[in-house]
């Protein structure tokens, strides 16, 4: 199997793409809104405007509309962690205070925001960004190319879908999923999701999702296993200031997940193989339908303690 990277061959590209493009992301903001518990689910419906249809589905995308605008750009790097690892020597990893950077990225990101969006001091219009960045940010870090570094995320890998010329970055982002949703739920987010979810409920992800929420092995002593109700109580009880606050536990199990697929399966292909065909295609549209599934069941889990204070799932 030759390497995906054509050494000396990069795209010209203004900053990087968005994770999963805004399929992905509402699709992950439906199919949270399906898990959600009653003081979350109210919460979402008022602070969510009519425009995005009070629904976690059409905001999801919002932080990436207004990353390049100049009074975002500082969140540019919080949709990331550029884990410092080697993918095609076969060597995945993520570490905080490697990859993480001094701006902060994806893990640190999501703590500070779930505290902000429980915040009584702050305004409805903070409040509301805050749960914008959340939607968006528990999304993103289920996609493996925003938990990788090389090359920057695989925005500067020349690679083929469909027949058009792009880049591995946004092949994973949007050209597998938008061929594979126009296919099978006739170019429908909502459609892909009511099926992720039914697979959730009653199908293939049933007996696997209670692990989805649980960031330790089932190995680990009582005393050390985490979970999400542990990570968010904890990072609201601590109400520390953005530049202090440290990664939860919960995140950087899924983003180190997520990486995984960088050495299994992102970077797996013979240079000039068109991605969104044959067996690329065919084996990694399956990992992004879990990825997708695990994300939208995920951010659901989290607001649900946020604002109920358990799971409920």
């Amino acid at each position: 199997m030759k390497t995906a990277h054509l050494a000396g061959i990069t795209l010209a590209l203004v900053g990087r793409v968005s994770a999963w493009g805004q399929v992905g992301h509402e699709t992950i903001g439906y199919i949270a809104m399906e898990f959600l518990a009653t003081n979350a689910a109210a919460f979402v419906k008022t602070t969510i405007p009519a425009k995005y249809n009070n629904s976690l589905g059409p905001a999801a995308p919002w932080a990436d509309t207004v990353r390049s605008l100049s009074e975002f750009k500082w969140s540019a790097p919080f949709h990331f962690i550029d884990a410092n690892d080697d993918p095609l020597g076969g060597s995945c990893s993520v570490e905080e205070s490697r990859d993480c950077g001094n701006t902060g990225c994806l893990s640190t990101a999501i703590a500070n925001y779930t505290q902000r969006v429980n915040d009584p001091s702050l305004g409805a219009t903070q409040v509301m960004e805050a749960l914008y960045f959340i939607d968006h940010f528990l999304g993103d870090i289920g996609q493996p190319l925003h938990v990788e570094a090389y090359e920057v995320g695989g925005n500067d890998i020349p690679a083929k879908c469909n027949g058009v010329s792009t880049n591995l970055h946004a092949t994973w982002d949007t050209g597998m999923i938008v061929k594979m949703v126009n296919a099978t739920y006739n170019g429908d987010p909502q459609g892909w999701a009511a099926a992720l979810v039914e697979e959730i409920k009653a199908g293939s992800y049933k007996s696997s999702a209670a692990g989805w929420i649980s960031c330790s092995s089932t190995t680990e002593p009582l005393s050390r296993r985490r979970t999400v109700e542990d990570d968010v109580k904890e990072v609201l009880k601590a109400r520390q200031s953005p530049s202090q606050i440290t990664p939860l536990a919960c995140p950087m199990v899924w983003a180190r997940e997520s990486n995984a697929y960088d050495c299994s399966n992102v970077f797996h292909y013979t240079n000039g193989t068109d991605l969104c065909t044959g067996t690329y295609f065919n084996t990694n549209i399956p990992v992004i339908n879990e990825q997708i599934a695990k994300q939208g069941y995920r951010l659901a889990a989290w607001l649900n303690v946020i604002f109920d204070g358990s799971t409920g799932l």
